[in-house]
């Protein structure tokens, strides 16, 4: 098996520090293993992404010493392939419409039922389920925002276990085999699509993943958890699941995660003021390159 990894941005901002080391660290193992580094550009948010964000994350990369060896691959031309994912899914009946605005789910998670707390998962608030058995799954999917109903899913992979191997380290120091079992708990019914916005990040990272054959998937801790989510839809399409590697993250001064609206630490600012690529490795602790 080749080593495959890629390193995905989104062009809604200047790269920063953490992206720098997150490029650097997927391109040094892959080099290292003899493989292949890809490029994804996970433009799929057509009212965020700007094609001079775009130019920027090329000339940045480049500038850093990192080279991919195929075409970059674009969200922005793969609707099909999203659109053939969720047809899929819901002619397995796993999805459901939703209509409740954000002010909804805020005001029935304020309410919950004696002695059952509000959960968290990697999207924030766990979804309470109101449009489960309220939404009509019968005929034509429709175009608003839709919801994997997670308990069927489930049902649907029995006896099938949510199993990943994970080579870097997670927040409390998970690594290798991964198992899960509590996902109704920890994720609940994560939302598949918006009417504006085809293919969330959970689906679209998963189908364009297999797309490039990626063997490897290296990115940040904070998506740690957001892997179950990932596995259980592999599953669900009857695609391969990569092995992960979640690396720390960069953060600043006061040990708060860099953000693109943080400029001040862009990989532009650090070339404008004279920095080399070799002094970008260091700030992030990576050694040099040979």
């Amino acid at each position: 098996m080749i080593f495959r990894t890629r390193f995905a941005p989104s062009p809604t901002g200047p790269l920063h520090l953490g992206h720098a080391y997150s490029a650097l660290l997927a391109f040094d193992m892959a080099r290292a293993a003899g493989g292949q580094f890809l490029l994804r550009i996970e433009d799929i948010d057509a009212t965020r992404s700007k094609p001079q964000w775009e130019e920027q994350i090329y000339d940045d990369l480049r500038w850093l010493g990192v080279t991919w060896d195929a075409p970059p691959m674009r969200q922005s031309e793969r609707s099909d392939s999203y659109q053939a994912a969720l047809d899929r899914l819901w002619s397995m009946g796993l999805l459901y419409p939703c209509t409740c605005t954000r002010r909804d789910i805020d005001a029935a998670l304020s309410a919950p039922q004696e002695g059952v707390e509000v959960g968290y998962g990697p999207d924030g608030p766990i979804y309470p389920g109101t449009c489960r058995s309220l939404s009509d799954r019968l005929g034509p999917r429709p175009t608003g925002v839709l919801r994997l109903d997670l308990r069927a899913a489930l049902t649907h992979l029995m006896p099938q276990t949510v199993t990943f191997t994970e080579t870097g380290v997670g927040p409390n120091g998970e690594t290798g085999t991964r198992a899960y079992t509590d996902h109704l708990r920890t994720l609940g019914d994560i939302v598949l699509s918006r009417k504006d916005f085809l293919g969330s990040y959970h689906l679209s990272v998963v189908l364009d993943d297999a797309a490039q054959a990626i063997t490897h998937v290296v990115r940040g801790r904070d998506l740690f958890d957001a892997t179950q989510i990932h596995v259980i839809l592999q599953r669900l399409l009857d695609l391969p699941t990569p092995i992960y590697h979640h690396h720390r993250l960069i953060r600043d001064a006061h040990g708060k995660r860099l953000a693109k609206r943080d400029d001040a630490r862009a990989i532009a600012k650090y070339r404008e003021d004279g920095a080399s690529a070799q002094e970008i490795r260091a700030m992030t602790g990576l050694p040099s390159a040979t």
